[in-house]
């Protein structure tokens, strides 16, 4: 029963490992608001660990962001974004969080 106890931790680690890895998209597109492809390429254009609402925006103002696990015509990239968001629109100035004060 101990042995049980101490398997179980690494077998549901394993598990979230292994789904962890399937939640990575392998394809983005960015639409313009005329439904042109703007961006298709296997790495996103804006900051993922961020809201795309609040990133998308800087990068491709109308734009819509799609994404998926098929990277299916994936293999031919276009980027026809703005030098600032080829980039790294995280470093553009508005998108910066204020500092935050010391509450000690």
């Amino acid at each position: 029963m101990k042995a049980l106890h101490k398997a179980l931790p690494i077998a549901a680690a394993l598990l979230a490992a292994l789904f962890a890895q399937n939640a990575a998209a392998a394809c983005y597109v960015v639409y313009s608001p005329g439904q042109e492809i703007i961006y298709r390429a296997p790495e996103p254009p804006v900051d993922m660990s961020r809201q795309i609402h609040e990133t998308l925006p800087f990068v491709a103002p109308g734009a819509t962001l799609v994404f998926s696990s098929d990277n299916t015509g994936c293999e031919i990239t276009i980027n026809k974004l703005p030098l600032m968001a080829s980039q790294g629109a995280s470093t553009a100035t508005p998108m910066a969080r204020a500092a935050r004060a010391d509450r000690g």
